[in-house]
């Protein structure tokens, strides 16, 4: 049997490039993103009683070059320092037969636009593009098991003991980007950082010190020493949206 699916609308998130995406949903609060219903979904009555719900799951696919790699029956994840080898159905890789992914976000409602319908979203860990095939209610007693088993991912990565800084030029390219705050720009780069998005296999390379990743429509450029990163500069993105 094959079956074919259709999506129902499209995710605009801060992530432009793959990346910096936390590895997991609700690590960066500051990700503020819109699930932009297509047209022929874009009808208030079929989000009639969400607001109950403080929480949605959002069904996707995995776009970008997921859809053409094909899959894989073992992956490293970053978890284990991507050098041991776990089966993709113990993993949430992209690479997979059907690469249809889950993510459980928090939603802040619908609002209309003249653009259309599109329903808020933050703590996103998906990248912009994404089509999104379906939105259930996250229902907390059904979906929320304290006791399940969480295999190599027994918890999040430890965040609280990184420091992030910003040099004077990177700051005021910080303020010139989102004069009114409505990005919360600084704050997004300071929670993206202390997530580490290095790949786990950077001890392999330590004189590295300087990085850079893609926020929006800017290119964030920071210097790794220790458990401190330092953005040293923030500037308009040269590469197309």
């Amino acid at each position: 049997m094959s079956f074919t699916f259709s999506p129902i609308g499209v995710i605009r998130s801060p992530y432009t490039d793959k990346f910096g995406i936390p590895r997991q949903p609700g690590l960066v609060t500051a990700a503020q993103a819109y699930l932009e219903l297509l047209p022929a979904f874009a009808r208030e009555e079929a989000f009639t009683g969400i607001a109950g719900f403080s929480h949605v799951w959002l069904i996707f696919v995995f776009h970008a070059d997921c859809l053409t790699a094909g899959w894989r029956p073992t992956v490293r994840p970053p978890r284990l320092g991507g050098r041991e080898r776990v089966g993709v159905f113990a993993s949430r890789a992209p690479y997979r037969p059907n690469p249809i992914g889950i993510s459980a976000v928090e939603h802040q409602g619908l609002e209309r636009t003249p653009a259309g319908l599109r329903l808020r979203l933050c703590g996103v860990d998906l990248l912009d593009g994404t089509p999104v095939l379906d939105v259930k209610p996250y229902v907390p007693y059904a979906d929320s098991l304290p006791a399940a088993r969480s295999g190599f991912a027994v918890k999040a990565d430890a965040a609280d003991d990184w420091t992030v800084t910003f040099s004077p030029v990177a700051a005021a390219a910080i303020a010139a980007a989102d004069p009114d705050g409505s990005r919360q720009l600084r704050l997004l780069i300071t929670q993206v950082l202390t997530q580490d998005p290095r790949p786990g296999y950077m001890d392999r390379y330590p004189d590295r010190e300087t990085f850079a990743l893609r926020l929006y429509d800017h290119t964030v450029h920071w210097q790794v020493q220790g458990r401190t990163a330092l953005v040293t500069a923030v500037g308009p993105d040269s590469r197309p949206s």
